[in-house]
């Protein structure tokens, strides 16, 4: 039994064995959220024998988590970058969302009751146990390219960092309005359905870009004598803008997305210690969600489920994610059939699915053991089937790209309000031509070198330095002069 005593040493060895193991996932192509989740099965109930049983207690630190990851995620969002691909982006977070669930609610209220499954749910029912699976997960997808060194073409990165963004909160809220119904057992309208909705996207989107805009300011105005509580300001803000949400019935984790999308396309004082910070906890949240999440589920009980399983995650992936998809994407004729596809295959079930499936069990549903272990079974098919191939179904297609380095080669970060930016060049023949001393060399004006590297050495910079071909430089320059800087 997991008690106070013990808690901190189990949970500490139970981090350390998932990030040591998790070095397989760049080397085998294994999602690290796999190895997460099969550790906590490993040492859970079936297995080296932790007793951990509370689904509201997995709940709550799913919610937590999830507010850090979005939040996280959100700031990792450049609107520059999603501008392009908005609408296709929204579509598939939110109609895409709700086809999903419709098709696959239709389909297991179609195998309940057949003499090979062991299913046995209402229409109502299967919607929702449909509603919990209909989101997919970002970090593991990403995780798996960069990893890989792989980036995509046609803008779908940026697109499905848009979609896998924003439809955790449209699938939280087709599970709570319909845990709300199955519930009740009352009448019920599809006017108060799309009343409830409308009123989560309302209150989720107003207090979370009032959220964010008011943490932005808050961060550049504040003045704290240790630049390292700025992050832990910040991390408060995201939990307050979640609970305030919620207690007002809107959806907080859209609200928290926003807010994040708001304040990481805002100019922040701090924002290296603030990424950094943000990075970190992000990682450490996930570890512990889906370590739980191991923990919870009792494997004998999901085998047993597992023919469902099979069937309903088979149509949710060849079938209802794919027609959902093109669906969305109809009005898109510049997209190409390779694109589409793609993006039917990156429909990647994560912990998010598993999270929305402990809501039934806390609501005593009807059923929820049965959904709860569904969810589980598909989540481990999906990782295994679409994650551990996503990057050969995008050279298969030919969509990747190689991945654009980040930052410069030297390390050199500056502060965000220092209106410059650093860039690196690597000088060639054609640039030695006239000499080859620094004072030589025709930068544009504004631009500076800071550091001269050759090999594994660095050097200081003068007017008389000599410099060789492959030498690498550290430029910096004034925002508005960069472009040219680097055109010339």
């Amino acid at each position: 039994m997991i008690t106070a005593e013990n808690f901190l040493l189990i949970g500490s060895i139970l981090v350390f064995i998932s990030i040591v193991i998790s070095k397989a996932s760049s080397r085998f192509g294994i999602p690290v959220l796999l190895l997460f989740l099969l550790i906590g099965m490993l040492f859970g109930s079936d297995g080296l024998g932790i007793q951990f049983h509370s689904a509201s207690d997995a709940q709550f630190i799913g919610m937590m988590a999830l507010s850090v990851i979005l939040f996280s995620g959100g700031m990792d969002t450049k609107l520059s970058e999603v501008k392009p691909v908005m609408a296709q982006g929204v579509l598939l977070s939110t109609v895409g969302v709700l086809l999903t669930t419709v098709l696959t609610g239709v389909f297991i209220f179609f195998i309940s009751g057949w003499e090979s499954t062991n299913v046995q749910l209402g229409l109502l029912t299967s919607m929702l146990l449909a509603a919990t699976m209909s989101s997919t997960d970002s970090a593991s997808v990403f995780n798996l390219l960069r990893s890989q060194n792989m980036n995509l073409k046609y803008n779908l990165r940026p697109m499905l960092e848009l979609e896998s963004g924003s439809n955790d909160p449209m699938a939280y809220m087709l599970t709570i309005v319909l845990i709300e119904i199955v519930g009740s057992g009352s009448d019920w309208s599809l006017a108060v359905v799309a009343r409830d909705l409308g009123l989560q996207f309302l209150f989720g989107g107003v207090i979370g870009y009032a959220a964010g805009k008011f943490g932005v300011w808050l961060i550049n105005k504040v003045n704290l004598s240790n630049s390292s509580l700025y992050p832990i300001l910040l991390l408060s803000m995201v939990f307050i803008t979640f609970t305030i949400t919620d207690m007002v019935k809107g959806n907080g984790y859209l609200a928290v997305y926003i807010a994040g999308v708001v304040a990481g396309n805002a100019r922040l004082v701090n924002r290296k210690e603030i990424n950094t910070f943000m990075n970190g906890l992000t990682w450490l949240v996930q570890i512990v969600m889906f370590l739980s999440l191991g923990l919870l589920v009792n494997p004998h009980e999901m085998l047993g489920m597992a023919g469902s399983a099979l069937l309903i995650g088979v149509f949710m992936i060849i079938v209802a994610r794919p027609l959902s998809v093109f669906a969305c994407l109809l009005p898109f004729r510049k997209m190409s059939g390779k694109a589409r596809i793609f993006v039917s295959w990156v429909g990647l079930r994560g912990a998010v699915p598993i999270i929305f499936a402990t809501y039934p069990v806390v609501a005593n549903i009807e059923g929820a053991d049965s959904i709860f272990n569904i969810v589980f079974f598909i989540t481990l098919l999906s990782l295994l089937l679409q994650g551990m191939t996503i990057s050969t179904m995008a050279r298969w297609l030919g969509l990747d790209l190689p991945l654009q380095r980040e930052g410069n080669e030297f390390g050199v970060e500056i502060p965000e309000e220092i209106d410059t930016q650093l860039y690196d060049k690597t000088l060639t023949a054609e640039d030695l031509k006239i000499g080859n001393r620094l004072a030589d060399m025709n930068l544009p004006t504004g631009t500076l070198v800071m550091l001269v590297k050759r090999g594994n050495e660095f050097m200081i910079p003068n007017g008389q330095l000599e410099l060789h071909v492959g030498d690498k430089l550290l430029l910096i320059a004034e925002n508005r002069k960069q472009e040219v800087a680097k055109q010339e």
